[in-house]
């Protein structure tokens, strides 16, 4: 009897009906999501222009509409440049990179909010050694992990996803994040700064 205790205790255990549930549902979401924004065009109607256009038109408020679209637009897979690139063309690269850095902070936030009371913690729950590993390295060192993580890919969605249902704290999610993305959001203000110059 002990040796089958053993025995059953050492066997993988398969993901419980709910986390599999839930990753279903966030994946119809997801799906679901970018074939709206294909079909409906929305992806092309935002432009740097039409962003500093928001701004023109809000003097007062434009910082705050600024926020919620970016929340909104990472939440439709519109890249963030977009935004970064509006900010730029209607701020300059300084206040320009620093709205998109508290845009960004707000994105990323509501989009672990969302995800997170949605998917919860399903994917720690995945039978897999690859995931497994990754997760191990994300919990030895979280905020350096997500600090990283962001000076590559920034605000993309689907790292937002993931980090949402991989079980990280809040904190080191918020921390990690504000860490990591000062550095890309400057090196992109120069970048439209020198592509605007040349252009107008």
């Amino acid at each position: 009897m002990p040796f089958c205790g053993v025995f059953y205790d050492s066997m993988p255990k398969p993901p419980p009906k709910k986390s599999k549930k839930k990753l279903a549902i966030i994946c119809g979401v997801l799906i679901a999501v970018f074939l709206i924004v294909e079909l409906t065009g929305i992806r092309t109607q935002l432009s740097p222009e039409k962003i500093k256009e928001l701004f023109d038109r809000h003097q007062v408020t434009g910082v705050f509409l600024f926020c919620l679209a970016f929340s909104v637009g990472n939440l439709l897979y519109i890249p963030g440049w977009v935004f970064l690139a509006g900010a730029v063309f209607a701020l300059d690269k300084e206040w320009g990179g620093v709205v998109t850095y508290a845009a960004a902070l707000c994105s990323s936030t509501i989009s672990f909010f969302l995800i997170q009371s949605i998917g919860g913690d399903a994917l720690r729950s995945l039978d897999s050694k690859l995931a497994d590993k990754i997760f191990d390295k994300l919990d030895d060192r979280p905020i350096w992990s997500i600090a990283t993580l962001r000076m590559i890919f920034q605000t993309v969605p689907a790292l937002n996803y993931v980090l949402a249902m991989a079980k990280v704290r809040f904190s080191h999610y918020f921390l990690g994040t504000a860490i990591g993305l000062p550095l890309p959001i400057f090196i992109y203000c120069y970048f439209f700064e020198i592509i605007f110059k040349n252009l107008l």
